[in-house]
């Protein structure tokens, strides 16, 4: 009996250490957690701090700098050519006006008379018409350019030699009669109008006439026929549009004009683009 109970004691104080046993094992496999424990409080106090300083700044994209607008630049014009004040003329001598167009009733179409000088003749004749000096003595500067003199005469005529106008023009140059009287007695010479050499001279002649006169009114005695817009009041303009209409036309009291334009653009353009220039 004695030894039942000393065994059964044995027992029980094995089951009581093996109690305890258990219990300080599982002390120690809870513990970890209580350091969990102790690093999640921890985090209330970092979310706090970072409340306290505010969120992280969001980076910004880097403002671009405004691309200026290019500025228009002004367009320059060049200043307006004052208008020629006009001056006494020196010539006296005076060509008669242009007769209206055309005085002759009835006349629908030019007339031929004669045989035409080919275009070689013609070419020989209006060159060497404008090689010609006509003021040897007052104004021996003044030149009539050749592609001037080519030019009127493809104009006035289309270099037929033996054309008689509607209106009195004769020949290669378009000469009037009356004109061609005053060019010989101007300048002394006898000049035959239906000669197609004297023709081209006296169309020349009387180019030259005009470069002076208006040279002297216009232009303070200048007698460059420089390059000028086709409506410009220069003095070649003046020129090819007084052969048209007469001087007196271009040279009013109202000062200088150029009632013609379409005549002289036309001139104008004939003098660098006429086919009569590869003759």
């Amino acid at each position: 009996m004695v030894r039942t109970v000393k065994v059964f004691t044995g027992v029980i104080a094995f089951v009581v250490l093996l109690a305890l046993t258990g219990c300080l094992e599982q002390g120690r496999v809870e513990s970890p957690p209580a350091q969990s424990a102790v690093v999640a409080e921890e985090t209330p106090e970092v979310e706090a701090l970072a409340q306290e300083l505010g969120a992280a700044p969001t980076p910004s994209a880097t403002p671009k700098k405004p691309t200026p607008t290019p500025k228009k630049s002004p367009t320059t014009r060049p200043p307006a050519k004052p208008k020629p004040k006009r001056k006494p003329p020196v010539e006296t001598q005076l060509p008669p006006p242009a007769p209206p167009k055309p005085p002759v009733a009835g006349c629908t179409k030019p007339k031929y008379e004669g045989t035409a000088a080919t275009r070689a003749q013609v070419k020989q004749a209006l060159t060497a018409a404008a090689g010609r000096t006509y003021w040897p003595t007052s104004a021996p500067s003044i030149k009539v350019p050749v592609n001037l003199v080519k030019a009127t005469a493809w104009q006035e005529s289309g270099w037929q030699s033996n054309i008689i106008a509607c209106d009195g023009g004769i020949g290669l140059m378009q000469v009037m009669p009356d004109t061609a009287t005053f060019v010989n007695n101007r300048f002394g010479q006898s000049y035959d109008i239906r000669d197609y050499t004297d023709n081209a001279a006296l169309g020349a002649n009387y180019l030259a006439w005009l470069i002076k006169y208006f040279g002297d009114v216009y232009f303070e005695g200048d007698y460059t026929l420089e390059e000028c817009g086709v409506t410009e009041l220069c003095l070649l303009n003046a020129v090819i549009a007084s052969y048209n209409f007469g001087f007196g036309a271009v040279d009013t009291p109202n000062g200088l004009v150029i009632p013609n334009p379409r005549y002289v653009q036309n001139v104008r353009a004939l003098m660098t683009e006429c086919e009569c220039l590869s003759f």
